[in-house]
Order: structure tokens, then sequence, then C-alpha cells
């Protein structure tokens, strides 16, 4: 269950009501008359069944109660209401598999947002996956994954495809760009650096890497196991009852290609550099694709599923 508590001008006030008494799937509706001080107005509050909440909350936009009002969500951890079951049973689909639209795009614009933080974290894990390159250790590979930021604008051009949101599918890919070049470059000083302190050595990067030499060297799989890693790191941001991206983040090689092509291009190692340039861009490739494909198949699903049960309302 989600609660929603608005501020509403008291003018739309009914509007408000009635929208949410007429969308399946909400109960406990409260109303505050002139509560609010900032900005002035009545406090409206209601509990939500999460499948139903996407449909809601467009309503309100409508209503344009996001210009002139407020519209705050939260997610219900326990609700102990026979209303709160009988709103989850009426409510279309499976809560778990519900899509909260407006809130992906919340998320996806905060995490693609090319800030200090996102380059400290893709230059960080970058390095670490030099390190797990030149030392052919899987661990600091796992690790440099489960620290890279990339997922984010990822996610967020994904989203801005299906959204059609071309300011976000701009701030994405420019957060994606300016992040792995910066990276590469950070990499490459820091590997000519531990080179000087003789931590590094091309001999290590030629060497043989039984661990890590498919980084530099991608296949078909590297593909396939793209475009699985992107259908469910898509998922598990979309999904109620999914928890961290670090399953997904150590599914793909997208850090450790550019730690790999960083080290190389200090060598000059020109063969290992386009190798990993190569399985970089089909890692991304890959994600996307799948990426916008899952959350295209998202979108028909609820369509039909908001199809059904207005279907149903109207022969009841």
């Amino acid at each position: 269950m989600l609660h929603l508590r608005m501020i509403v001008p008291p003018d739309r006030t009914e509007a408000v009501t009635g929208l949410i008494g007429s969308t399946v799937g909400t109960t406990h509706v409260v109303v505050l008359p002139g509560a609010a001080l900032d900005p002035a107005g009545d406090v409206v509050m209601c509990d939500v069944a999460r499948e139903a909440g996407d449909e809601l909350l467009h309503g309100l936009r409508a209503l344009k109660l996001d210009q002139d009002g407020s519209i705050a969500v939260e997610n219900i951890d326990l609700s102990m209401s026979e209303r709160a079951d009988a709103a989850e049973e009426d409510a279309p689909g499976e809560g778990a598999d519900a899509v909260l639209w407006e809130q992906l795009a919340t998320a996806t614009h905060e995490e693609s947002t090319l800030s200090f933080t996102y380059l400290a974290f893709m230059l960080l894990a970058t390095m670490i996956a030099a390190c797990g390159v030149v030392l052919d250790n899987a661990i600091l590979i796992v690790g440099a994954m489960a620290v890279g930021p990339e997922f984010g604008p990822l996610a967020g051009v994904c989203t801005a495809i299906v959204k059609r949101a071309p300011r976000l599918a701009v701030r994405s890919l420019l957060a994606l760009l300016v992040g792995f070049l910066a990276a590469i470059l950070a990499t490459t000083l820091f590997s000519l650096l531990m080179d000087r302190m003789g931590l590094f050595s091309v001999e290590m990067l030629d060497g043989e890497r039984p661990q890590t030499s498919f980084i530099w060297q991608p296949d078909p799989f590297s593909f396939v196991v793209a475009v699985l890693a992107g259908a469910a790191g898509t998922l598990s941001l979309t999904s109620s009852k999914a928890g961290a991206l670090v399953g997904v983040a150590i599914s793909v090689t997208t850090v450790p290609a550019a730690a790999n092509a960083a080290v190389a291009l200090g060598y000059g190692e020109v063969g290992q550099t386009l190798g990993s340039v190569q399985q970089l861009l089909l890692n991304l490739l890959g994600i996307i694709l799948s990426g916008t494909l899952t959350l295209l198949v998202q979108k028909w699903l609820w369509r039909t599923q908001r199809g059904k049960l207005k279907r149903r309302l109207r022969r009841g």
C-alpha cells in the first residue's frame, strides 16, 4: 500500500476527493480543511494499493496539484485494516509488479545527474577494477562492479525512451559519456603512477590472466549477459520487492572494461584497448535495449490490466 498526503487548493478539494473515490484500490480518505499553511489549502490523505497508484497520481497531476499544491507519497510497511485488504483485492494485478512511473522518473533523474559523488564513484570503481585487471583478481573486479554507479544513467536512458523525455535522455547520456571518459583518463594516469611505483607492469597486463581476460575479449555471450542483466536491473528498479542492484552490478563488465582500456592505453596496448572499448559499448547497448524493452512490456501489461478492469466495471 501507498500513503498519499496532498495539499489541495480549497476550490479543488471536491474534485480531488471525487477522483480518489472513483479510483479502484483507494481507502482511508481523510480531509483536513484549511490545515495547510504553506501553501495554504486543505490537507487530503488517503491510502491506495500500489497497483492503482500510478493511475491516481496521473489524475492528480491532471488537476495540476503538483503545481498549485503538493503530492507526497510514502510506502506503508504495515497496514492492519480490512478496508486496506479489500482495496488491494479490488485493484488490478499484483503490487510487486506495479510500476510507479512518476517515482521511476524521479529516481532515474536523481541517479543520472552528473554530480561530484557520481564521478567519484566512477573513478574509484574504475581504479579498483584496474587493480583487479593487472592482478588478475576476480574479487576486485566484482567489487568494482558493485561500486560502479553507471546503472543509474543507463536506467535513465531507458526511461527517457519509454516516456519520450528528451531532457532525461540528454542528462543520462551526458552522465555516461563524461563519467566513462573521466574514469578512463584518471585510471590511465593512476596506472602510470602505479607503474612508476613498481606495482603495475606491462608484463602483468600481457601475461596469462585466466580470471579477467574475458574483459577485453568480447564474444556473443557478452551481449547475452548484458541483455539479461539489463532486464534484471530494470525489474529491480521498478519492483516494490527489489533490493539493491548489487546482483546486477556484478553481472556486467562496463566498469572493468573501461579500466582495462585505461591500463592498456597507458602501456600503448592497442589491441587490448580496442577490445575493451568494444566490450564496453556492447554491454552498454545490451543493457539499454533490454531495459527499454522491459519497461515497454511492463507498460503494455498494466495498460492491459487497466483495460480489463474498466470493462469489468462497465459490465458491473
